[in-house]
């Protein structure tokens, strides 16, 4: 094997299996001399990989752990396997998956063949994932297609569908994907508003990136998160609880929130008084996942929106 950039790519193949690899076998299995391999394992070294060697008669060739991430090479089952695992999470939003994970399916898709493409879309396609929440779903491509122009600083166009369901085209200078644990949201420039704006991420159709450059502003306040948690509370408002539970407060403190604290009104009973910042829907569905009985007493937004999804749901069993 005469190629070395060939040669080396297939030594590194070798080497990143979990096992020691004499240098007679490498030797063997590329068709060239120890001394070849010898140089070619200088190579990968100058690049930044880890190859550690032993001496003696069973003495060889392993990689081992660096001080840095250096490239990965995957066959194709690996790369099926990654592509499925992170399109799971990032369209879910689960807790935990960040931006980090979105731009890494970026980088994997971009360059995944049209054959591993297909086959990574059959598997997501014939399974169901669990969710969890109010079940809020994003399109892998929609995540990759927004991490890819917030990482890139090019104008990203969209359609948008606000919560009234009215649609809207929009051109913006995205800035940063934030998750929440439940929803992913793009904090962005909006240029037809000339205003900064966030956007839920499951309500974004058709992006696509312009291909035309920008120099990011600065955020009018704090970072990204703490930006996107004020625009929440302004679009929520603030809503006033009183909600009254079957069960005793340290077992309905357990349930909530570190910041809510309910008040024993007995042995089996506590009622909890608090100003929260989200929707009266969310709101409602976390009551519901206790599993404790409660009452709502206030606000009115909230009892009417609770006989209004009971009502439904009852339907649904006729």
């Amino acid at each position: 094997m005469t190629d070395t950039p060939a040669r080396l790519l297939n030594l590194l193949s070798l080497l990143q299996t979990p096992r020691e690899w004499p240098g007679s076998e490498l030797a063997d299995r590329l068709s060239v001399s120890p001394r070849t391999i010898r140089r070619d394992i200088d190579r990968l070294r100058d690049l930044g990989y880890p190859v550690e060697a032993t001496r003696g008669a069973v003495g060889g060739y392993r990689l081992v752990a660096g001080t840095a991430m250096p490239p990965l090479l995957l066959d194709d089952e690996e790369a099926v396997a990654i592509a499925v695992g992170l399109r799971a999470g990032a369209g879910h939003a689960i807790e935990g998956v960040d931006e980090a994970s979105v731009r890494a399916l970026a980088k994997l898709e971009q360059v995944l063949p049209a054959r591993l493409r297909h086959r990574v879309s059959t598997l997501q396609n014939a399974t169901i994932p669990l969710t969890r929440g109010d079940g809020a779903t994003v399109a892998p491509s929609t995540l990759t297609a927004l991490a890819g122009a917030v990482t890139g600083r090019e104008r990203l166009r969209f359609s948008y569908r606000a919560g009234d369901g009215a649609e809207t085209k929009r051109l913006v200078e995205p800035y940063r994907l934030v998750s929440t644990g439940r929803r992913w949201y793009l904090v962005a420039y909006d240029l037809g508003r000339d205003d900064w704006r966030t956007f839920r991420v499951d309500r974004v159709t058709d992006p696509f990136a312009t291909g035309a450059r920008f120099t990011p502003r600065e955020l009018p306040e704090g970072d990204e998160a703490a930006y996107l948690a004020r625009s929440m509370t302004r679009a929520q408002g603030e809503v006033d609880l009183d909600v009254e539970f079957g069960a005793a407060a340290e077992v309905v403190v357990a349930r909530l929130p570190a910041h809510l604290a309910p008040v024993a009104t007995g042995p089996e009973t506590c009622r909890l008084h608090a100003r929260v910042t989200d929707s009266v829907e969310w709101v409602a569905l976390r009551l519901a996942m206790m599993d404790v009985p409660f009452k709502v007493h206030a606000p009115t937004a909230l009892r009417t929106h609770i006989q209004t999804l009971t009502t439904r749901l009852t339907a649904s069993l006729t």
